[in-house]
Parts: structure tokens; C-alpha cells; sequence
């Protein structure tokens, strides 16, 4: 037989989907902008292309021009600025939510 959960109450199993996924997107959103410029300089060192902040460099790849492409990668490096204390912010915001889930859940149970 399956046990019946009062309305409201979410299985663990769940829960933990949901905290996992939460934490994914997190960081993903804190290290996008250094993912980018770390891709894009891979990318151009791969190729012998020269890459950095001050203007568009031409960079050969399969015969298409991925200058202006790499070089918009690598500048929204910067972006990283912002993006990592949020996501700072956002993380300790995550544990306090955490840790209150799991305290009610905790006293729940032993009531």
C-alpha cells in the first residue's frame, strides 16, 4: 500500500530534486561569464588567435571569421563582476533555506 502524505507535504525524494536543481542554476548564473571567457580563450589559443579586451582580432576557423564572436565572449567576462556576489548572495540565501526546511522537517518527525 502507498502511505497517504497530508495536502501540502512534498516527498523527499522531490525535495531534493528541487534543492539540487536550485543549486544548479545558482551556479551556472555565478560562473556563466567566466565560463564564456574562458571558452573563448580555449577556443582562440586552439585556433593561434590573438584575443583580448582592446579591439577585435580577425580569427580563422573552417574558413569563417569567429573574431567578433570570441572577442563578445571574452568581454562578457566582466560581466562576472556582478554575477559571482549574487550568486554569493544567492548561495547563502539557498543554506539558510536549506537549513530551515530541514530543521522543520527534522522536528516534524520526531513530534
Amino acid at each position: 500500500m502507498t502511505e497517504r502524505r497530508p495536502a501540502g507535504q512534498k516527498s523527499a525524494r522531490g525535495m531534493i530534486i528541487a534543492f539540487a536543481l536550485s543549486v544548479a542554476v545558482i551556479l551556472l548564473f555565478a560562473f556563466a561569464p567566466l565560463i564564456s571567457a574562458f571558452s573563448a580563450s580555449a577556443i582562440a589559443n586552439a585556433n593561434g588567435c590573438a584575443l583580448d579586451e582592446g579591439g577585435v582580432h580577425p580569427c580563422l576557423i573552417g574558413g569563417t571569421d569567429y573574431g567578433e564572436t570570441l572577442s563578445i565572449m571574452f568581454v562578457l567576462g566582466w560581466f562576472g563582476l556582478i554575477t559571482m556576489p549574487l550568486g554569493a548572495l544567492a548561495a547563502v540565501v539557498w543554506c539558510l533555506i536549506l537549513m530551515i526546511v530541514l530543521i522543520v522537517k527534522y522536528r516534524s518527525k520526531n513530534s
